[in-house]
């Protein structure tokens, strides 16, 4: 098998006209030159250089070799500045999952700040349960997933749990409520009202409500169950309930609402990032991260 590195070499030797000038601009010596033209010699089985009073000339053999030697040198170029646009986080592709609420209003400014900063990277987006995500990560589907902590799901083992922000819970009344007029309510207040459930799925999400709700000595009555928070306040304006809805999902706040902070507790979903441990030092993946921060400060 050829070696390139010797080859490279021949092409030095043609390129100066003699093996002095190469090995004077190569930095090796005179007989280093020689001996690795003869290895290559041996590798290709055929003569590469004829002498020519004090200098050579190539064979065809020789002037074959050489040019790709130079094609080999373009391309090895080339494959070295695209591992170090790689390695700085230019290039590659970043596997992002998200939940709804977090893309509906911090997600797209995030992407927005990567495409200016960082164009040469593909994104791959996709929508799923905040439950959902740590498997991608596990499986090395994704790079990057947003979730709500506590979760029931396992923690993986090497991956970094990254906090972003905190999003705390709003309660949802009825514009003519009893309770509108207050501007916080202890949710022990709403324990005999009728709910609109929100997070029917087993979850972080739905935990923290229930949990929540039991800290304050009652558990909520759902008499109806929507998991879009928008209809949600659609059911709470028609009088059917009230509802706990974090801030982040609460979009367009409905004209038949009326929105209250809620205390003794007040709940908060923990919103973390969990990222893959071959992604924690890229550069794009750091970017994302301090945007969705930047989104959720300036919210």
């Amino acid at each position: 098998m050829l070696d390139v590195r010797r080859m490279q070499v021949l092409r030095a030797v043609i390129s100066s006209g003699s093996i002095t000038a190469a090995a004077r601009n190569l930095g090796y010596t005179p007989s280093a030159i020689s001996q690795q033209l003869s290895t290559l010699e041996r590798e290709a089985g055929v003569e590469l250089l004829e002498r020519v009073g004090r200098g050579v000339r190539p064979t065809p053999a020789g002037s074959l070799l050489s040019e790709h030697a130079e094609t080999l040198s373009t391309q090895l170029a080339k494959a070295e500045a695209a591992l170090s646009e790689l390695k700085e986080g230019r290039t590659g592709r970043l596997a992002i999952r998200y939940f709804a609420t977090a893309g509906a209003s911090l997600v797209p400014l995030a992407v927005a700040a990567l495409r200016r900063e960082f164009p040469g990277v593909r994104l791959d987006l996709k929508l799923v349960e905040p439950d959902d995500s740590l498997p991608e990560i596990e499986s090395g589907k994704a790079d990057v997933a947003m979730i709500v902590l506590p979760s029931t799901t396992p923690r993986i083992k090497g991956a970094e749990y990254i906090h972003l922000l905190d999003d705390p819970y709003r309660a949802i009344l009825p514009k003519n409520h009893r309770l509108a007029r207050k501007r916080v309510l202890d949710l022990a207040e709403l324990a005999e009202d009728p709910w609109v459930g929100v997070d029917g799925l087993p979850g972080a999400c739905r935990d923290i409500l229930l949990d929540a709700c039991g800290a304050a000595g009652f558990a909520p009555n759902h008499v109806v169950e929507s998991e879009d928070y928008q209809t949600a306040q659609g059911f709470v304006a028609a009088g059917l309930g009230v509802a706990l809805i974090p801030e982040l999902g609460l979009g367009a706040p409905h004209p038949g609402v009326a929105i209250r902070k809620v205390r003794r507790p007040d709940p908060v979903r923990s919103i973390h990032a969990a990222v893959a441990a071959h992604a924690r030092e890229h550069p794009a993946v750091r970017r994302f991260l301090g945007a969705i921060r930047e989104g959720a400060r300036a919210a």
